[in-house]
């Protein structure tokens, strides 16, 4: 069985994740099972994990702390183990070290750097929601790979993470006067700033690409 881990921890378009998930892995023929749970043994007996998350940074930290074991069984997988990680929207910005959505709130901690609130300047609206281009390197990671000229994604944010490293980088989305982090990637780990869920067929190519990465 190839299984992966949808974490449930109160926070996030867990139904929709899993239905893009599972469509991207009948599309692939990959033969992955999506299981939602919060179990600390789905995690490690996991080969792949993905934390969605929406809302506020620190609701959702707080909810995902309140799960036994999980965040545990995350660093043994993910971090020790090296399995590959997604975290989407609110999932990625908690890898930061702290969060400053109503006060400083400490993330996980796997990625330096923090998660402040967007700054577009005049004329632009807050949150920043809706379909906006990425801007890929030369050449993409693997995880975003394949997306064609000029691919658009889904947004829905007030905050976006300031990573520390510009290596972790992975992708940027222009949004005013601001280039918004929107993807970023080390190692096994992954994020996405937007839903790739509700991205289309851009959304489930990013996560076939997912399903397939091998960052070993």
């Amino acid at each position: 069985m190839r299984l992966v881990a949808l974490i449930d921890y109160g926070s996030g378009n867990l139904h929709s994740a899993g239905r893009a998930l599972r469509e991207a892995a009948r599309l692939g023929g990959t033969g992955h099972e999506i299981r939602i749970t919060h179990r600390p043994e789905d995690i490690l007996a996991a080969e792949r994990v993905v934390l969605p998350g929406v809302g506020h940074f620190a609701d959702c930290a707080a909810g995902l702390r309140a799960q036994a074991g999980v965040v545990e069984a995350l660093e043994a997988a993910c971090l020790t183990g090296g399995k590959p990680f997604l975290g989407i929207c609110v999932g990625m910005q908690l890898m930061a070290e702290t969060g400053r959505e109503d006060g400083a709130t400490p993330g996980l901690g796997w990625l330096k750097g923090e998660v402040t609130r967007i700054a577009p300047g005049p004329g632009y609206r807050i949150p920043h929601m809706g379909w906006n281009g990425l801007a890929l390197p030369a050449a993409p990671h693997p995880v975003l790979s394949g997306l064609g000229e000029d691919p658009h994604v889904y947004f829905t944010h007030s905050y976006a993470f300031a990573a520390s490293a510009p290596e972790d980088v992975a992708a940027t989305a222009g949004y005013g006067a601001e280039a918004i982090t929107a993807a970023v990637a080390r190692g096994n780990l992954f994020g996405t700033q937007f839903h790739p869920e509700k991205s289309q067929a851009t959304g489930l190519r990013i996560l076939s690409n997912f399903l397939t990465w091998d960052p070993s």
